[in-house]
């Protein structure tokens, strides 16, 4: 069930709880999930027999007496009702109708009756009241289930209570002893994307939206459906439920706590010595309080909202008189200078043209020092003061504000500014400069951009310095759908309008395009065209490192597999990166970095630069999809499958979201090879096919790039494919050969030949070839790929019926994985050492083991091809060299050489 995504462990506890008697109370705030915890215990409950008496109050019925147990009366078996005795059951009746018992009815015998009923449904088997929104419950009830627990019911009644926070807890007043409080926590990243993703909601959204929601998943559905409306950019408006909940917890909250929650809602950086400094004496009383709400988190003296959304409406909702108010105190408590000016010109928004100088001034002085992202606050906030007759500065600071965003790291500021500029009437120069803010804004999404690149165009007209950049985003665009011929034209084109504009980081970063396109074709004069781009006296700024020529040559080197070099260049390069603060290029590198560690075997430093790439993508709301795919890479290697698997299909379905081809084609290599390796070797076929028709199409002819052949003729011999299988490597070894020398590819298509080799039967073929291939990776310093291929040696020794040889390969093959602490590779060698030690397996290969163990359960040659997708042909040639190799001639002497215990998981 979606709705309960990341909830494992808190059902767990409850589960445990409850099993041994007992109550549990859950807390959280609204939103949070409380009521689908309590569905699905309550579900449980009741598919395995047991009474579920379930209650939740509203709001309204706070003021009515007994409301709510004669709601929980209603429920109780009529049989447990006729068991009580006369005084009781006139109790009973009273209580159902909402009213206390008669004039003359003692209190005890109304306070007796719900434990009698409870004991006596107890005798026949165990009973759970579930009770939701404890808060709304009316005291006369509440005392009434209090008094019942306080009598011990025994272990065969328990209770399962939630409410809202803040306040005193009452929920645990309501469960019988032992109890425990429970905090229902907010999702986690991934959690939170998956139910996003099921809710239809694209990947994208997922950090924006966990950092808004600080994780609630109401609120997250809530807001995504207006994110999804709308630009990544674009801060989504709060739909109505949204606000009326933020409100619901203010007002919760002494008028005193909320006037110190505006002041802090108000500043830059909000801090207790601040909220001091502006005239809130009694600051560090109050934000105890809203601590104890839960409305914000403390750290150190910053104080941050949560979710951040209450910020917003308790600012939203303030009269302008009072907001006014409180920055001007926010200005006098201001150390700097800055943002002093920033509180006075926030406490009105009427134009002013010597506030809007002197906040451009400032503007400029902060973008001089690096403070990109207060420069274009500030730039906005003139533009916003400027009056009518100076509309040409007005139009200049945007368009300052926009690109200044962008490179500090604010999306919702830049796209703001730059919708301004569309918005009004600007030259063309102004407004493609804006169009490119809002390229620039879409991350892997350019493709769906055409009418902003259409709108662009037109307005650069034959100015080449404003169309080149034009022309280098049409480029990235082409590429990441898999348009390589259009993209190589446009890289054309931005090269040639660079060079007559004079701007030669463009030129630079055009024949790099060029150069990668190249490459991805085949075609053998990419060093040439990658050697002019280095040529060019060019410096990108950091967040167009990765775009750079330099970029590209580590991660060429990466793809040739020289990787000391690569490392060395990266390692350069994120000294760079470190300063990107729109954070792209950062995760590049370390996406990089983390690829060249998982091939030299460094498996713990390639999961620590994959999920490090992971965090700061999330932080700077880029695209998911690449990332996940480095994530995928590295828990192959040094993590788990399950884990590999799943940032590979979350990587796929972000992909396609986005129109990223490129990225998902590396995808669905991560995903077959964690199907392969987790023995569905059928589902990783598929995918490795999809991912051939995709390159196929798309005209990407490197093989150096995406290494998927050998493992698709590898898999595919596995299932006895090995026709395709043959032509699969045939047709990687032509590909290779056209790109000149390609020491690794061969490596690895030396190391699928054996396997193709050794399920054909050819197993001393497959032990020379696969012994080639270690050696080979072994002078590539490839620790990981060269114990791949140990594995191999050892299983064409084991179908020689060479063990001490097989065991020997292992063992070597174990040391190097170990020391590369390849975690799921070790397991997988310590699978085939324990095939090694079992019973022999005769020589076959896992194909024949297969057909030959459903042989012996009765399945005819048309039912065992019809299963795993053979020919009939193919499955008679199998069984023909089985009874060779057995030296049988008939299924009856087949089912005496194999008796049950011989085939024991043949793969």
């Amino acid at each position: 069930m979606p709705s309960l995504l990341g909830r494992d462990a808190l059902l767990a506890a409850v589960d445990a709880r409850l099993a041994a008697g007992g109550g549990v109370a859950l807390q959280g705030p609204p939103g949070i999930g409380r009521t689908a915890l309590l569905d699905t215990v309550a579900d449980r409950a009741t598919a395995r027999g047991e009474l579920v008496l379930r209650l939740r109050p509203a709001r309204g019925e706070r003021v009515l007496a007994y409301a709510g147990v004669a709601d929980l009366l209603r429920q109780v078996p009529a049989e447990a009702v006729a068991a009580l005795a006369p005084a009781p059951r006139h109790s009973m009746a009273a209580l159902r109708q909402g009213r206390p018992s008669r004039t003359g009815v003692p209190a005890l015998a109304r306070r007796l009756v719900l434990p009698e009923l409870l004991a006596h449904c107890a005798r026949t088997g165990p009973v759970l009241i579930v009770l939701d929104d404890a808060q709304w419950l009316d005291p006369e009830s509440a005392e009434l289930i209090s008094f019942a627990m306080r009598r011990r019911p025994g272990a065969r009644v328990r209770v399962l209570a939630a409410e809202r926070r803040p306040g005193p807890s009452r929920a645990i007043r309501l469960c019988p002893a032992p109890a425990i409080e429970l905090a229902v926590p907010p999702l986690s990243q991934d959690d939170l994307t998956a139910l996003l993703e099921s809710h239809g909601l694209p990947c994208r959204t997922a950090s924006q939206l966990h950092r808004a929601s600080a994780g609630n998943p109401f609120l997250a559905l809530a807001l995504g459906g207006a994110v999804a409306r709308g630009p990544s950019w674009r801060p989504a408006p709060l739909p109505e439920p949204v606000r009326e909940m933020a409100r619901e917890r203010l007002a919760q909250l002494p008028a005193e706590v909320t006037e110190t929650l505006l002041t802090a809602a108000l500043a830059t950086d909000p801090t207790l010595g601040l909220m001091l400094r502006a005239g809130r004496d009694d600051a560090a009383r109050e934000l105890r309080a809203a601590l104890a709400a839960g409305v914000i988190e403390v750290s150190g003296e910053r104080i941050r909202f949560t979710p951040p959304m209450l910020a917003q409406v308790l600012a939203e909702e303030t009269p302008a008189a009072d907001r006014s108010r409180v920055h001007a105190g926010l200005a006098a408590a201001a150390y700097d200078p800055v943002e002093a000016l920033r509180q006075q010109a926030l406490r009105t928004a009427r134009p002013d043209p010597d506030v809007a100088a002197g906040l451009a001034a400032e503007a400029a002085r902060c973008a001089r020092r690096g403070a990109e992202r207060t420069a274009a606050e500030l730039y906005l906030l003139a533009a916003d003061r400027c009056p009518p007759d100076r509309s040409a500065d007005r139009l200049d600071w945007l368009v300052t504000a926009a690109r200044t965003a962008i490179t500090g790291g604010s999306p919702a500021l830049a796209g703001r500014a730059a919708e301004a500029v569309l918005a009004a009437d600007a030259p063309a120069g102004h407004r493609v400069r804006a169009r490119l803010v809002l390229l620039d804004l879409a991350g892997q999404a350019l493709a769906e951009m055409g009418e902003t690149f259409a709108a662009a165009l037109a307005e650069a007209g034959d100015d080449p310095v404003l169309a080149a950049p034009v022309r280098l985003r049409l480029t990235w665009a082409a590429f990441l759908v898999g348009d390589l011929d259009a993209g190589a034209d446009e890289a054309r084109r931005a090269e040639e309008a660079a060079r007559l504009g004079g701007d030669l980081t463009i030129e630079a970063m055009a024949l790099t395009m060029q150069a990668q396109i190249q490459r991805v074709q085949g075609e053998d004069r990419w060093q040439d065209t990658l050697d002019r781009a280095m040529a060019l006296p060019a410096a990108p700024a950091p967040d167009w490192l990765h775009y750079g020529p330099h970029y590209m040559a580590a991660r060429f080197a990466l793809f040739d597999d020289r990787l000391d070099e690569a490392r060395a260049e990266l390692l350069r390069l994120l000294a760079v990166a470190e300063h990107d603060r729109v954070g792209e290029a950062r995760v590049e590198v370390l996406r990089s970095l983390s690829e060249v560690a998982t091939r030299a075997g460094r498996c713990q430093e390639a999961l620590r630069y994959a999920h490090r790439a992971v965090r700061a993508a999330q932080d700077a709301g880029l695209s998911p999809g690449p990332t996940w795919y480095t994530a995928a890479v590295a828990e192959l290697a040094g993590g788990t499958l399950e884990a590999a698997a799943g940032f590979a299909r979350r990587g796929i379905r972000s992909s396609q979201q986005e129109g990223d081809s490129l990225y998902l084609r590396r995808l669905l290599h991560a995903l077959g090879q964690a199907q392969v390796r987790a023995g569905d070797t059928r589902a990783g076929v598929a995918t490795l096919r999809q991912l051939r028709d995709q390159e196929a199409e798309a005209g990407s002819s490197d093989p150096m790039i995406v290494r998927w052949r050998a493992d698709l003729a590898a898999a595919l011999a596995s299932l006895g494919e090995h026709g395709e299988a043959a032509t699969t490597l045939a047709l990687a070894r032509a590909a290779a050969e056209r790109l000149g020398s390609t020491p690794g590819l061969s490596g690895y298509l030396d190391r699928a030949a054996a396997i193709v080799n050794s399920e054909s039967g050819q197993a001393d073929t497959a032990a020379d070839l696969a012994t080639a291939a270690a050696r080979h990776f072994e002078s590539l310093r490839q620790p990981v790929e060269q114990a791949h291929a140990l594995l191999v040696v050892a299983g064409a020794e084991r179908r020689r019926r060479r063990y001490a040889a097989a065991r020997q390969a292992i063992g070597e093959a174990s040391a190097l994985f170990r020391t590369a602490e390849a975690r799921p590779w070790l397991l997988d060698a310590q699978r085939a050492l324990a095939r090694t030690e079992g019973t022999p397996d005769q020589g076959l290969t896992s194909t024949e083991l297969r057909i030959a163990g459903m042989v012996r359960d009765g399945a005819s040659n048309r039912e065992i091809a019809t299963r795993l997708y053979l020919s009939v042909k193919t499955v008679e040639a199998t069984l023909t060299r089985v009874y060779r190799k057995l030296g049988v001639r008939s299924r009856t002497q087949l089912l005496s050489a194999l008796p049950v215990g011989e085939i024991t998981n043949p793969s």
